[in-house]
């Protein structure tokens, strides 16, 4: 096989490649590799030279992929989670002294049940690793896929069927019912009828479906949204007071009851319970540091049902 063309390309050179791709800006491509921005220059002039290919072109204030540099982007990520996880697997991993950043994407009910008391953990036990924990978006497919996350906390039957990951189931909750404690028409339990009639706050955050969405499409009860809110973990504090009630995550209502001042009840039907997973590349199975991660979040999981 003839290699003599890959002589005149450099790992940095497709590390260029793979920032400017993702960032399509000289500036933020040469930030993300650390670099100064006259070298980013240089390097995406050799691309276009190694590739006979504009790669970037500029459209109105932006710049645009060529065909060609859409053609690219996968085979040459391919190629550098390969490199990467193949320089992982062969080393060590000591949580005490190793540096690593870890991006992991999870609702903030999640970060405050399971990740929260885990990374107050991790400060002693890993001082030198950083993490960052990003929102739920709808790109998370396109991200896991591209190695730009670590891991994807999320419900298992939210997921899409064509997501190319590992995972691991971590804990199950409840979806109960939430009012004020004080409420004015709720007794003991709640009726039917007031579960389609109360004024209903819930999480519309974002443009993904919700467990408490599917749940009810799928007994076939139509429950009109009254208060959409950013935060699983702020409709816990709109009840005070109201007549509103909330469809929650148990564990979260249990967690907020005595200071929000509310109170919890069993759905007047049945509920199906739901299950958090963890989600990862295949690309970062073997990586030490990265299943150290993962055991260390399974053991957390199990814990909340102790």
């Amino acid at each position: 096989m003839d290699r003599e063309p890959l002589y005149r390309v450099d790992l940095n050179l497709l590390l260029a490649f793979d920032a400017l791709m993702a960032e399509r800006s000289v500036t933020k491509a040469a930030a993300r590799v650390s670099v100064g921005q006259p070298a980013m220059s240089a390097s995406l002039s050799r691309l276009r030279r190694f590739f006979d290919d504009p790669l970037l072109i500029r459209e109105g204030g932006s710049l645009v992929p060529t065909t060609r540099a859409l053609e690219l982007i996968e085979p040459i990520r391919e190629a550098l989670d390969l490199v990467e996880s193949t320089v992982r697997s062969s080393r060590s991993f000591d949580p005490r002294t190793d540096h690593r950043t870890f991006t992991l994407m999870a609702s903030d009910y999640v970060l405050l049940i399971l990740l929260g008391p885990l990374l107050a953990e991790l400060e002693v036990e890993a001082p030198n690793l950083r993490f960052t924990v990003r929102p739920i978006a709808a790109d998370f497919v396109e991200q896991i896929s591209r190695s730009q996350l670590d891991l994807l906390i999320y419900p298992d039957e939210l997921v899409p069927d064509g997501l190319q990951a590992n995972s691991e189931r971590l804990f199950t909750d409840r979806l109960v019912c939430a009012v004020d404690r004080n409420h004015p028409e709720v007794g003991d339990s709640i009726t039917e009828e007031q579960f389609r009639t109360l004024p209903y706050v819930s999480f519309a955050g974002t443009s993904l479906r919700t467990v408490s969405e599917v749940r009810l499409r799928h007994l076939a009860i139509d429950r009109p949204i009254d208060i959409g809110t950013q935060s699983f973990v702020i409709q816990p504090f709109m009840l005070r007071g109201s007549r509103l009630m909330a469809l929650m995550h148990e564990r979260l209502g249990r967690y907020f009851a005595e200071q929000a001042g509310i109170r919890l009840l069993d759905p007047p039907f049945a509920i199906d319970t739901m299950t958090e997973a963890m989600y990862w590349s295949p690309r970062a199975d073997t990586d030490p540091a990265h299943q150290w991660l993962r055991e260390r979040l399974a053991r957390a999981a199990a814990a909340l049902s102790d």
